[in-house]
């Protein structure tokens, strides 16, 4: 019995494991299409559409899968549109929650992001409601081991970065968000390769939570990276430290 039960964790654990692998590369793959959209497929002359193809490749997506959301995206594939859109909302204690989504159905995604608000006591809020709270960044990522830190540094200065940080083994430049795709250009021909970047909104203020309330907060971004249509979650909690 007990050997039963212990199987079916472990059929659990691995079912939950594929649903999120699935997850990665279904919002990766949006990434592709929108950029190729956008920019067009050739990956040499779209920053964008080569950083979310190296993001692809560091999770081991297949070629096939990724040459599929390419030509989706420059309409040689199916006929699905996709789009980015936006929500604001508030979680539990009246925290700020920003959520980017690639979709091809606004209606679904909406009424998907307003129920795992609801659920989690919170609230679909009208467009500029807490965008205002954070700051839109472009953020480059460069490992530690890969250049000089006056280098790097003096390459922040060249390129008017608005920031620069070294954490866990990775210089971070950060910069106007319409400037990002440019800027990788102009580091990679130094040439410096550039380990991942992304656009992020950034809190201007925090607000402080419980422990307790800090893993409902937690909980309810779990709920909303697990929907279909979402990219990214940005929220302005931050859990006060006991004792």
């Amino acid at each position: 019995m007990s050997g039963h039960s212990k199987w079916s964790t472990i059929k659990r654990k691995k079912g939950v494991l594929d649903q999120k692998r699935g997850k990665l590369f279904s919002s990766i793959g949006r990434e592709i299409t929108i950029s190729a959209r956008l920019f067009g497929g050739d990956l040499d002359s779209n920053a964008r559409l080569r950083q979310a193809v190296k993001k692809a490749k560091s999770i081991n997506m297949p070629g096939t899968n990724i040459d599929k959301a390419i030509k989706k995206g420059t309409g040689n594939l199916d006929n699905v549109i996709y789009e980015e859109a936006s929500y604001e909302g508030y979680g539990p204690n009246g925290i700020a929650v920003f959520i980017e989504t690639i979709t091809d159905n606004k209606n679904r995604t909406v009424g998907e992001i307003r129920h795992v608000l609801s659920k989690a006591s919170g609230s679909l809020g009208q467009s500029g409601s807490v965008a205002w709270n954070f700051n839109r960044m472009g953020i480059i990522l460069i490992e530690e081991s890969a250049i000089d830190e006056d280098k790097i540094f003096n390459i922040s200065i060249e390129n008017d970065a608005k920031d620069f940080k070294l954490e866990d083994g990775y210089f971070k430049l950060f910069f106007d968000h319409n400037a990002l795709y440019q800027k990788i250009e102009l580091i990679e021909k130094i040439p410096v390769e550039v380990d991942s970047s992304l656009i992020a909104y950034i809190p201007k203020d925090f607000i402080k939570v419980s422990e307790t309330d800090g893993e409902k907060v937690e909980k309810l971004i779990e709920m909303l990276e697990d929907l279909e249509d979402v990219q990214n979650v940005y929220s302005n909690y931050e859990i006060e430290q006991s004792g």
